[in-house]
């Protein structure tokens, strides 16, 4: 089985920065795409950004290249996402995911586990 935890989310003002932090724990981490998701009051899950197994390719939606960077230290089965010039718009909760493929990762269908999420505010 596989758990995913999220921490890291806030309250932080427009401008500010956040790090989130995803710890994986069970047979989980190894050789898999790891991403993040967003999800705001009353709108569908999003891509957020993606990153590779080896860290060598990452992706990321329009809205926050330049903003956010993901990366993984895959000795403590942990993924993150570095938030910096944070927006109103991107309050909502982040979810961290599994991918079960290199396939598909800018997608929710492309992910078979996920976190329970941590909410990210940021004040205008």
């Amino acid at each position: 089985q596989v758990q995913l935890v999220e921490s890291g989310g806030g309250l932080v003002q427009a401008g500010g920065s956040l790090r989130l932090s995803c710890i994986a724990s069970g047979r989980t981490f190894s050789g898999y795409v790891m991403g993040w998701f967003r999800q705001a009051p009353g709108k569908e899950r999003e891509f957020v950004a993606a990153i590779t197994w080896s860290g060598g390719t990452m992706y990321y939606a329009d809205s926050v290249k330049g903003r956010f960077t993901i990366s993984r230290d895959n000795a403590k089965n942990t993924v993150y996402l570095q938030m910096n010039s944070l927006k109103p718009e991107d309050t909502a909760v982040y979810y961290c995911a599994r991918a079960y493929s290199s396939v598909a990762v800018t997608t929710t269908s492309g992910y078979n586990y996920w976190g329970q999420g941590t909410q990210v505010t940021v004040s205008s």
